[in-house]
């Protein structure tokens, strides 16, 4: 399996409040994370940096999962410690109030990918079936789009588009959505922050995943496309193939 992880500041904000990686456990099983962190005084990259760390230590402690209902139950345990984390660093120190982070998080074991996320940072996926986003948003436009209320195009240009309805250590408890699909050989998997997906459509992302391309120069063109396009938010996304060829891809930041 080969899988890159891409982060950039964008054309605006001073400071990366992204945070994720890609990270194995004893046995060499994948797990890979974007997490977008947001408030507390610029207090984001606490969060999002609590959270890829926390979730990184816990996995490489792990032995190896042979079923997805263990990945489903240790992802949501491993969740709830890390929104108690982050919350209780909020309540306690009065320059982290009200700081979170959204996360979406993929966990791979033999021919399978559990996908876990909370908030708006989003996992799409490329297979037989075509071009597919996994995750719902948990986001105001979200649900005023699936209320008949908006359409998705006035979704992509509304003013409170960045409105997060959940995330992770915003509440004293969260719950996350997650899900267990297969993962075969071709398949391809897409990880983003909204700095992403707020700028390239769900179709551009389609074509992007479908190229031929190395996947080093497929992200940094999307990463400097979303600039292109203003670039206010910082831009993260993690790009994995399903090569079955036994090997872990990785790259810094």
């Amino acid at each position: 399996m080969e899988a890159r992880f891409f982060t950039d500041c964008g054309n605006v904000r001073k400071h990366n409040e992204d945070a994720g990686g890609i990270f194995l456990n004893a046995h060499n099983q994948s797990l890979m994370i974007v997490a977008d962190g947001m408030g507390g005084h610029q207090a984001g990259d606490v969060a999002s940096d609590m959270a890829t760390s926390m979730i990184r230590d816990l996995w490489e402690d792990t032995e190896y999962f042979h079923a997805p209902e263990a990945i489903e139950a240790w992802l949501q345990d491993v969740l709830t410690d890390m929104n108690t984390a982050i919350y209780e660093k909020s309540q306690n120190n009065e320059a982290f109030q009200g700081m979170g982070t959204t996360v979406v998080i993929a966990v791979f074991i033999d021919g399978l990918v559990s996908i876990a996320h909370i908030g708006d940072s989003r996992c799409y996926i490329l297979n037989h079936n075509g071009f597919n986003q996994l995750t719902q948003d948990h986001s105001l436009v979200s649900a005023l789009v699936r209320s008949g209320q908006i359409t998705e195009e006035d979704a992509r240009h509304h003013p409170r588009k960045n409105v997060v309805l959940k995330a992770l250590g915003t509440e004293a408890n969260v719950h996350a959505d997650i899900q267990t699909l297969s993962w075969e050989k071709g398949d391809r998997l897409l990880l983003c922050s909204d700095g992403l997906s707020d700028k390239i459509t769900n179709d551009e992302l389609a074509l992007w995943l479908q190229k031929n391309t190395d996947h080093d120069e497929i992200g940094q063109q999307l990463i400097d496309l979303a600039n292109e396009r203003g670039g206010e938010d910082n831009i993260s996304l993690i790009i994995v193939y399903n090569d079955l060829d036994g090997k872990e891809g990785e790259s810094s930041c």
